[in-house]
């Protein structure tokens, strides 16, 4: 099968001939029709991540069922699916609790072994983490949920537990910060989104974002609590940097919920993180990583109903080709949606 392939850090990327994966006992084989390309993507490409080399990456992704392993119960040959970018092990308490996105046994595709940047894709304990795509849901759409969308749900309405008529800021607008715009007001909340490029800002204005702020030359955390009285009663960090996650803390009003969705390495030292703010207002800090399969039947709801659209997301799609060229410099590319690929083109 095609695939992009990783050989070294920081190397370009590869699109090569690998063999085709087998299926796992317990596990499944999945055609990839549709999979995207994330930040996250980006930094295991550039070795914030402990991956095997080489290395196929991509762990967002969507397709039909090529292949069953023993064992497998729910699935066949030929079904639509999905997948959460955190998949558990089916086994520990955590996932039979169904909070599989802390499985300590997890496994991620594109991180702890080969991805979806390629034909196919083996997944383990398909029992446990495959979603069915319904058919009025396109591919592209469908592989948008497992990582970026699915990550701002339930950062929002799990872990942040945002309720109508209070200010949320989002800080970033790629594919997890246009997601939590939209979901932050179909949950009712006022929305801030910030980020430099000014035409994704205009993509959040689209989806329904009360104020925008350009990061550049902006006092962000100044700006929010004009515009809200005082601060956000929630503040999302969808980029992952220091100043990013100090903006969006900073931007709280007291007593006030910060959730980090960005990942911050650790890539000079352990980021900074204004503590001082969060003693003296008593702010509370949210981690937030993925969506267990088990949570998503309330989000394909809402999704059913047409109270949110995350087809709107898909900004572009492309080609493993191009996936491959851009992948390097996918950290400074700006964006304004969500960028899939389609490894048959």
């Amino acid at each position: 099968m095609r695939a992009v392939v990783i050989d070294a850090f920081r190397s370009r990327p590869e699109v090569r001939e690998v063999a085709e994966p087998t299926a796992p006992p317990g596990g499944v084989v999945v055609r990839v029709m549709a999979t995207g390309l994330c930040r996250s993507d980006w930094h295991a490409w550039a070795g914030h991540d402990e991956i095997a080399l080489p290395h196929v990456p991509g762990h967002e992704l969507a397709g039909v069922v090529a292949a069953v392993g023993a064992g497998v119960r729910r699935w066949r040959t030929g079904d639509r699916v999905t997948v959460p970018f955190v998949c558990g092990c089916g086994r520990c308490e955590w996932c039979r609790s169904g909070d599989a996105q802390v499985c300590p046994q997890q496994e991620q595709p594109g991180f702890t072994h080969w991805g979806s940047f390629a034909e196919h894709v083996a997944l383990r304990a398909a029992d446990t983490n495959l979603v069915a795509v319904p058919e009025h849901v396109d591919f592209a759409t469908a592989a948008g949920l497992g990582c970026r969308f699915a990550t701002a749900y339930r950062a929002l309405a799990g872990r942040a537990q945002v309720a109508a008529g209070e200010w949320v800021t989002v800080v970033g607008a790629g594919g997890v910060g246009l997601s939590a715009v939209m979901i932050a007001r179909a949950l009712g909340a006022r929305v801030i989104a910030v980020d430099r490029n000014p035409e994704a800002l205009a993509v959040a204005r689209g989806l329904g974002a009360e104020h925008t702020l350009r990061a550049a030359g902006t006092d962000v955390p100044a700006a929010v609590a004009d515009l809200t009285g005082g601060g956000s009663h929630v503040a999302v960090d969808a980029v992952g940097s220091e100043q990013t996650c100090a903006d969006a803390v900073l931007s709280l009003r007291r007593r006030g919920r910060h959730v980090q969705i960005g990942l911050l390495p650790p890539v000079e030292g352990h980021p900074r993180v204004p503590m001082a703010r969060v003693i003296g207002w008593e702010l509370d800090l949210l981690g937030s990583h993925g969506m267990a399969a088990a949570d998503y039947p309330d989000m394909m709801r809402l999704i059913a109903q047409g109270a949110l659209e995350p087809q709107r997301l898909v900004e572009r799609t492309i080609g493993l080709e191009e996936a491959a060229a851009l992948l390097p410099v996918f950290d400074t590319t700006p964006v304004a949606g969500m960028t899939m690929i389609d490894p048959a083109l």
